[in-house]
Order: C-alpha cells, then structure tokens, then sequence
C-alpha cells in the first residue's frame, strides 16, 4: 500500500492535531460539551476547516453494556456477625444456592414412571477444548457417570443405553439396560471413548430412535445430548429426523458445551424437551441434573378422550430371588452358567438383573422395593417454609432439628432475616413442614427432598 501524501484532507496529523487543539483551545472550562465541540469544529472566517475532528459523547449518554448492567458486588452482602465471623454468611449463600432446586412446584402431576433413555455423547475432536477443567472430554466421562448413578437412584424402573458421536457416523457404546453398574462402566473405559472427527446429530439420533421403536407406549422415549461442537456433518435433511422424533413421541433434550445452534434448539422446542448451554463447570453439572427428575405428560386427546384421564394398565411380574447357594444355570439374558439370579414368575427363566424384559415371555421383571421408590416422583413432599424471628416465638418450636437432632443456632442475620424468608431461606438455619409443623436443618431438609422422599415428622 503506498504511504499517504500529506496534501490528502483526509490525512490528519496527531501531532499537528494535538498542537491545533491545543493552541485553540482559548474557551472558558465553564462551557458544556457542545460548546466545545462547536468552536473546534469551525475555524475563525465560518469555512470548513478541513478537517475531521470526532466528537466525543458523554459517558452517561451511552447505553452500558448488558455484562455492566447485570454485573453485581456479590461481596457487598456478606456481612459479619458479633463476633467478627463470617461464617454465618457464608452458610447462607450455600444454603440459598443448594434450596434453588427444591423450590419447584409439588403439586401432583402426572409423570411417567417406566422411562427409557438413551444418552448421546459428542466424541468428535471439538470435545478435547479446556475450557472446562481439565477439558470437556474427561468433565463430560466425569458427570456422565454421577448422572447415571444419579438417574438410576430416582427412576428404578428406567433403562439408559449410551451412543457416541465420532468420525461422523453413530457408534453404540451399550445397549439399554437396567443395571448402572454396566453403564457406569462402559463409561469409564476412557481408551474406547477417545474423540475423533466430527459429529454426526442425525446419524446418532437415528439409531437412538431405532433402539427404542421396540418400546410399547406406557413407556417414555427420551434422549439425553451432550454436544460440544458448532457442526454437525449429516447425510441427509435432519429436520425430517427431528419430524421422525415428533411423530415417535421422543422427547429430545440438549445440554450445549459450546454455544446455541438452531438446529438444537428446534429439536428440543418441537419435542418438548429443554436446551440449555453451559457457562461454567458448576452450571454444566446442574444442567444435566436437572433432568433426572422424569418429565410431566402432556395432555391429550387421547389420554382423556371423555374430559377424565386414563390410565394403561401394564402387567408386570415379581421374580423369585435365587441364593448363590443354589444350584448353577443358564441365564436366558446373557447365555451365561451362574449360581445366583431371578426367576420368571411365568416362564421361570433365569435372569441376571431386574428390572428388566424378559427374553422368553417379554414380561416386565421388576422388584417391589423398585416400584414402591417410583412413586415418590408422583407425590412429592413440599418444600419446607424457612423459619423467621417470628415464627420461633410460636408456641411447640423446638430447639433441636427432628432428623438428626442437632441443635440450632439462636443467633441469625437479622437484618436480612425477612429478605432471605422471601427467597426461601432462612437466616436461623431451621425450615418447617408445613403438615407436621416440625422443624429441620439445611441438610436433613437436603436429605428428605433429595434422598429419602418422604417427611420424618409426618410418618
């Protein structure tokens, strides 16, 4: 590019621009921006002075950036108690962020108990990128398998099978079963899961649909994606699988590593699943948990063709546990010689696992105790009202939780009592039930929700 010439006008000097500036600038500091402006913008005799000069705006016009406007002194809330310590706030920020996701709706809704659900994983190159610790390949293995364990502890009665996304093409990693053990570990195997080559949505979602056209419709149909790539390499129109998944009534749910693709999100907005993209580590864990709760059914004309609802009636069948005492056999499951195992109700075949088909007769094998530990999803227990000032001078508080029988603390943040109270949390660390009136701790209340599902003060 050849140099500019000086007799351009479109050439200024910063030298010489800051030197006429300065040497002009015989105004009064007293004169507002305007007036500065226009006495720099005209020369003595009312010409053009040649040249072009940017007017500078005031701060306070311009709109603030959405990172400016959302941006907040998180630090400026905690505040100490009198003895100086910070602790009491602390347990409070925790305590807020761990009862976010207890404070859902607990009306009684009608939800699918039998679920099946087929977890697509990104095993493309795109998924060996730090930035998430220590990258995205070993955080995904890392949470898949929490989410697993997680997924089985919630829905007994669920199968999971597990399908990568590598060298553009859909590899099937297990086939779906009903025991976590065998999940867990075809996704601890790292050297069978290394990433390679692009992602392929339509080719993965296909043979996820065709792993589940087999399923009778009692049964829920949903698939899990973990996708960590801005491409995706397939051989066909994927809206006419993503209309395939419609009309199989699979519900397609996506967890984005990267960023929002439109094609993911008309997936999931068409098959009433949720899209979500990940900021950080911590929000990525809570992205995938929040689907381990089964969904809610959409109502239908066919589920009430008579303004009522109906209900299917499934048969299922008991097994008969067998020691390893006993005497050795072939499973009908996996054609293998061993000891202990569960007998068909109606076929008296041996299985490994339950619960689970069976492959002779195709009756649902399940346990009592499985399908007594659905049911908790169909009605949960409410959330427990924290605890304000107030409400300890009730007649009946105790002063020991009912769980585990620790003592509370008598010395909250009063000043922040009634603000936290709206946000369901409590600056005393105590939240009631609201049906026994008894009162717990932060981490029995964590306990019952979570993991017990049924209120100890109420039994």
């Amino acid at each position: 590019m050849p140099p500019r010439r000086a007799k351009d006008s479109a050439y200024v000097d910063p030298d010489n621009l800051d030197q006429s500036d300065s040497e002009g600038s015989d105004f009064n500091e007293d004169e507002g921006p305007s007036a500065k402006a226009g006495r720099k913008g005209k020369n003595p005799i009312g010409g053009s002075s040649g040249k072009k000069v940017k007017k500078s705006k005031g701060k306070g016009a311009e709109q603030p950036y959405a990172w400016e406007a959302s941006y907040t002194r998180s630090w400026d809330a905690v505040r100490e108690d009198e003895g100086g310590s910070l602790q009491l706030s602390v347990e409070e920020l925790l305590a807020r962020n761990r009862r976010q996701r207890l404070l859902q709706p607990t009306a009684a809704i009608r939800r699918t108990i039998i679920r099946h659900l087929i977890l697509l994983l990104d095993l493309s190159s795109n998924m060996m990128d730090r930035d998430l610790r220590p990258n995205r390949f070993d955080l995904t293995l890392e949470y898949s398998r929490a989410f697993v364990a997680e997924w089985f502890d919630q829905n007994p009665l669920g199968q999971i099978g597990v399908v990568g996304m590598r060298a553009g093409i859909g590899e099937r990693i297990r086939e779906m079963s009903g025991n976590p053990q065998e999940v867990i570990k075809s996704l601890s195997d790292r050297t069978k899961l290394e990433p390679a080559g692009e992602p392929s949505l339509q080719n993965a979602i296909e043979m996820a649909r065709a792993s589940m056209s087999h399923l009778p419709t009692s049964a829920s149909r949903e698939i899990v994606i973990i996708f960590g790539s801005l491409t995706t390499c397939d051989p066909d129109n994927i809206h006419d699988t993503i209309d395939s998944c419609v009309k199989d009534k699979i519900r397609v749910s996506v967890v984005a590593l990267a960023a929002e693709m439109k094609v993911c999100r008309d997936l999931c907005d068409k098959t009433g699943g949720v899209f979500g993209v990940v900021m950080n580590e911590g929000h990525y864990k809570d992205l995938l948990f929040d689907l381990v709760p089964p969904p809610a059914q959409k109502a239908t004309a066919a589920n009430k063709p008579s303004g009522g609802v109906s209900a299917d009636l499934i048969m299922m069948g008991f097994p008969t546990r067998l020691p390893e005492s006993s005497p050795a056999s072939l499973c009908v499951c996996h054609s293998i010689i061993k000891s202990e195992g569960f007998l068909c109700p109606r076929c008296d075949g041996k299985l490994c696992d339950v619960p689970t088909d069976c492959d002779v007769c195709g009756l649902m094998i399940v346990s009592s105790p499985h399908l007594a530990r659905s049911y908790h999803h169909l009605f949960p227990v409410k959330a427990y009202r924290p605890v304000t000032a107030d409400m300890m001078m009730e007649e009946g508080s105790t002063a020991d939780c009912e769980g585990c029988s620790a003592p509370f603390r008598n010395v909250g943040m009063a000043t922040s009592s009634s603000g936290n109270a709206a946000i369901g949390v409590s600056s005393f660390g105590r939240y009631r039930c609201s049906e026994c009136g008894k009162d717990f701790c932060v981490e029995c209340d964590l306990f019952v929700h979570e993991v017990l599902h049924v209120c100890p003060g109420c039994r």
